[in-house]
């Protein structure tokens, strides 16, 4: 494609210097990836600026870049004022535009991205469409599985995944979209068919400024970005949550073309809503009411958290085509997510359970639904990640010790911090430390919480959840999955007994 077609019409751009029609062959905004006939971006990072290794670049084969500032280097350069935010609509131009034929279907929210995702895939798959997914624990395209890098990749690499997907014969996708990638214009040039508000409780306050500033993120994937991305044609709003009832108010009073589809998981009033709802270890049912019409819902997923998850996801697949009756049959044999709520049975006496939950509303969803999956008493093992959000640390120690009969405090993800010092911060929310055990090391603390449960009783591990290695400083990290750590210390276990 040329220079020039990919940047038509793009009014950020300031000029070109050199030859427009220069062919370009990839789109890149790592000076390691480029090769010959490639369009480098000069991305000005936290802690690298790209113009520092564009010379690398063209000496690599870059046939022109992207520059904030001319950089005089033989090649041509498109001058704009941020090469960041010009990624998206040149890779959405560049690739052809896919999500102007894939149906997209894309959760944001704090908790429940994941699952809800799994689940509109689920149901698609289940009406004959052919479905991708994006998202925290796994991409499929065409098919295939995927590692996935980050909940929602740069613009360039999404664009070049929208179009893998929609020349293997995807026809729709199911994405996370997190707050950092609304806030970073990843998703600015993509085409949303639904999207969908789960809800918002405290994260990611070392990248927001506050609440607010973190919900305003969030707004960003209804209300669209001028020039950029639309609003969606259908927004699913749960109104069991504060900021979820503020959003839906917000889009009703700016009239914004946009179907609102509100969901509620305790009857509130709304387009669909639950009721009756019971769970076991099995999973949860409930009453649907919706468009007039009454349905009975099998889920094989426990907590009240996932009723609304899979409201959620009905709405969306309604939303993309799939009449709801045929969604609620889909969610009795959707496939369980990998590390939610997710059960280990090595034979043993009492139940375990790993999830992601690391925040502190999704850990106090995670106790709140084990208690009821257990006779005997509720152990937890909990920490929190290094280089995060500190101020959410003490609330998850506060959490763990009250909701939980043993909350046992380990390391996460300590990053480059000190564990010890993170262990501090966690304790620093529990008053009442007489059911608390500290152990820094994560094996030992999941082998320590092991040796607390009697029979009947249920270990919750939480804040992993399908990871499956542990960062260190430096960038080291090890192996460490949290369901295989724990199958080989329940062996041991067993092996002492």
């Amino acid at each position: 494609m040329k220079l020039v077609q990919i940047f038509g019409g793009d009014p950020s751009v300031r000029g070109i210097e050199g030859d427009p029609d220069t062919d370009i062959e990839d789109l890149v905004f790592d000076s390691r990836r480029v090769g010959p006939g490639a369009l480098f971006f000069c991305v000005v990072g936290v802690t690298a600026d790209g113009h520092d290794f564009a010379a690398a670049a063209v000496q690599a084969g870059a046939a022109a870049l992207v520059v904030e500032r001319p950089l005089g280097l033989g090649v041509p350069e498109v001058l704009v004022d941020d090469a960041r935010a010009a990624m998206a609509p040149a890779a959405a131009s560049f690739f052809g535009d896919p999500t102007a034929t894939l149906a997209l279907a894309a959760v944001t929210g704090t908790n429940g991205k994941t699952t809800t995702a799994f689940l509109v895939r689920s149901i698609l798959e289940a009406a004959g469409r052919r479905c991708g997914l994006l998202g925290t624990i796994k991409q499929v395209v065409a098919g295939t599985e995927q590692d996935a890098v980050r909940t929602t990749p740069e613009a360039i690499d999404l664009q070049r995944t929208f179009a893998a997907m929609l020349a293997g014969g995807d026809q729709a996708v199911a994405m996370e979209i997190s707050s950092h990638a609304l806030v970073l214009g990843r998703v600015d040039g993509i085409h949303v068919a639904a999207a969908a508000f789960t809800n918002l409780t405290q994260d990611h306050l070392d990248f927001h400024t506050d609440m607010e500033d973190y919900y305003g993120a969030k707004r960003l994937l209804f209300t669209g970005v001028e020039g950029r991305r639309d609003p969606p044609a259908c927004a699913a709003v749960n109104v069991d949550d504060p900021y979820g009832r503020r959003l839906a108010g917000e889009l009703l009073a700016a009239e914004v073309p946009t179907e609102l589809i509100r969901f509620s998981a305790s009857g509130a009033e709304a387009e669909l809503s639950a009721s009756e709802v019971a769970f076991d270890a099995a999973g949860a049912r409930f009453r649907l009411f919706a468009e007039g019409s009454v349905h009975e819902v099998e889920l094989g997923l426990p907590g009240h958290f996932n009723v609304e998850n899979a409201l959620a996801a009905l709405a969306l697949s309604r939303a993309l085509g799939v009449p709801l009756d045929e969604g609620v049959s889909a969610l009795r044999t959707a496939d369980p997510v990998p590390g939610r709520m997710e059960p280990v049975a090595e034979g043993q006496s009492f139940g375990v359970l790993v999830d992601y939950a690391h925040t502190p509303a999704s850990l106090e969803n995670v106790l709140e639904a084990a208690r009821k999956l257990t006779s005997g008493r509720l152990v937890v093992v909990l920490g929190c990640g290094g280089d995060r959000d500190r101020a959410k640390r003490p609330l998850m120690g506060r959490a763990g010790a009250e909701l939980a009969d043993v909350c046992v405090v380990t390391s996460d993800n300590p990053r480059s911090e000190d564990p010890a010092a993170i262990l501090e911060d966690v304790l620093a929310g529990i008053e009442d430390r007489s059911n608390v055990l500290v152990e820094v090391d994560r094996r030992a603390a999941i082998a320590l919480a092991f040796a607390q449960a009697r029979a009947g009783d249920l270990v919750v591990i939480a804040g992993k959840g399908h990871e499956q290695g542990q960062e260190f400083e430096g960038g080291r990290k090890i192996p460490f999955d949290d369901r295989v750590v724990a199958r080989e210390e329940l062996r041991a276990l067993g092996a002492a007994a």
